[in-house]
């Protein structure tokens, strides 16, 4: 009963507060979701359901060498984007395009989210989907709101956004780590990701 009982606000962080934001807070297996668009209204739901864990789907640190996203100097790559190319999951580098706006938002959420005192992680729900096998929601929409489901998560309903179905996974990569079953891609600063159980032969 003590694992129902875990408390996970999954965030799928848009660049822009004009732009929607997926926003789950998930309840032991059961999720809810909604779409926010300020800052302050995603505050407002973490500081309601008073979480165990926030994952985000932003970038929260800087490639090394760098003191702020705008720095065109230095890498563009940080240890969490090498293993994701290591293992094969598509991903655009934070430093190239709108990912540098998403990268400023998501930083300055994080902060405001610790101030708070709540523990916030990076997270990517499209190389989430990859490890497990599931579509992501541009391929196939109520193909990933199924798998989803087959996973585990109760509450879901044919009428969630792509938005609202990558902050569910989010949130299902938070509860999983939570319970030992996620590892961080790049070490504590890294990208919080699902450890894949391979089954063990048969004796």
């Amino acid at each position: 009963m003590a694992n129902r009982s875990l408390i996970v606000v999954g965030v799928d962080l848009a660049g822009s507060p004009r732009r929607p934001t997926g926003v789950c807070v998930l309840r032991g297996v059961r999720a809810r979701t909604r779409i926010a668009f300020a800052d302050q209204e995603i505050l407002d739901a973490i500081a309601q359901a008073r979480p165990d864990l926030v994952p985000i789907d932003a970038p929260l640190s800087l490639p090394a060498g760098r003191t702020t996203i705008q720095d065109r100097s230095g890498p563009h790559f940080r240890e969490c984007d090498a293993e994701l190319r290591r293992r094969g999951i598509r991903f655009f580098p934070i430093t190239l395009g709108p990912m540098r706006m998403l990268t400023e938002r998501g930083l300055a959420l994080k902060a405001q989210i610790e101030e708070m005192g709540y523990r916030v992680v990076e997270c990517y729900p499209g190389g989430a989907q990859d490890l497990w096998g599931l579509p992501r929601q541009h391929r196939d929409l109520q193909g990933l709101r199924r798998g989803l489901a087959a996973l585990g998560v109760r509450g879901l309903t044919e009428a969630l956004t792509g938005d609202e179905l990558d902050a569910v996974t989010a949130a299902w990569v938070g509860r999983q780590f939570l319970l030992g079953r996620g590892e961080m891609f790049g070490g504590e600063r890294g990208i919080l990701m699902p450890a894949i159980q391979r089954e063990s032969p048969r004796g």
